[in-house]
């Protein structure tokens, strides 16, 4: 958990109340008490004030960029208004919330839940639905997401009838197919039920595949997949995929760290700028050649201003350097 549940840095001021005018003020206060941490809206003028308040249960995000909260209202899960952005260290509407309200009213479907936890199961076939059985809830991204469900291989464990996967030994294409279930872009729309994926099998027999359009952006949030298979470096590299950089098994690295992987291809005399920058140009291809770049897909407003997230690109490319940071 983080961010503030105490005074004096647990209070979101959304409008100030102005009395002779009668306008309503809204605020937002994070505290922990009895136990838990919840979170509550305080709304109206001095005096005259109304509050809702509701249990944080269950925590998303590392906190590399922020942290949003849901909460259980009997089986139902719904997000809860305020979220922690890293950047700036303050609280914030939650992403996609519209400013100057309380709304504790988010339904959290299925797919949404896909990429943050492990498993849970829904009561209902609808996708839309957001009842669930709350005992079967796997939090976080756990082994089986990859490996396949541990129960399956404990009923079934014989050497002929083994249902724990090995990804290192699927092809390029599964291999990236597994990511993407999480890392393709939020656009894709269910041809099965969540949770249903096993890792090996064509996503596309999944999820809707998109369509192709060589001239459009894919987005930098949730599709890097997308962005990755636009490189010329996926393009030119049969045996290229996720795993080539990234250690699912290891804690990320700092970006630059991810420059051996560049020159493990490429040679650092290649680069127009070793000329000017001499062998300090092997320290970090990652900002030049991966910037971070602003997305459409979280953005929060806040009190009258805009935050917004920047997240790396991976579409592998030389950029000009007005992109660069």
């Amino acid at each position: 958990m983080l961010g503030s549940f105490s005074e004096p840095g647990n209070t979101l001021r959304i409008l100030d109340a102005t009395p002779a005018s009668s306008l309503p003020g809204l605020s937002f206060r994070m505290e922990e008490r009895g136990g838990g941490y919840y979170e509550t809206a305080i709304a109206g003028i001095p005096g005259h004030e109304q509050s809702h308040s509701e249990r944080i249960d269950v925590v998303t995000g590392s906190g590399t960029r922020g942290q949003s909260y849901l909460y259980w209202l009997d089986d139902q899960l719904f997000e809860l208004p305020v979220s922690y952005w890293s950047d700036g260290h303050q609280w914030i509407n939650s992403p996609g919330y519209k400013d100057n309200t309380a709304n504790f009213s988010r339904a959290i479907y299925p797919r949404c839940l896909e990429c943050h936890v492990t498993d849970i199961v829904a009561l209902s076939p609808d996708p839309l639905s957001n009842h669930y059985d709350r005992s079967t809830l796997v939090t976080g991204i756990s082994c089986e997401t990859c490996h396949g469900r541990g129960a399956e291989h404990a009923t079934a464990h014989t050497p002929a009838k083994n249902t724990i996967l090995n990804p290192a030994r699927f092809s390029r294409d599964r291999q990236v197919d597994l990511c993407a279930l999480c890392h393709s872009g939020a656009q894709r729309q269910e041809l099965a039920p969540a949770f249903s994926y096993i890792p090996g099998r064509p996503l596309d027999g999944y999820l809707q595949p998109l369509p192709v359009d060589t001239t459009a952006q894919p987005e930098v949030h949730g599709n890097q997949v997308g962005l990755l298979k636009k490189s010329r470096c996926f393009l030119s590299s049969p045996n290229m995929s996720c795993s080539t950089c990234h250690d699912v098994h290891a804690p990320e690295q700092p970006a630059a760290a991810y420059s051996s992987r560049c020159l493990s291809c490429h040679r650092v005399e290649s680069c127009a700028k070793s000329k000017t920058l001499g062998p300090k140009i092997a320290d970090n291809c990652i900002d030049c050649h991966m910037p971070k770049q602003p997305t459409n897909a979280i953005v929060a407003q806040t009190a009258g201003r805009v935050v917004r997230a920047t997240m790396r690109t991976h579409w592998i490319r030389v950029y000009p350097e007005t992109s660069q940071p």
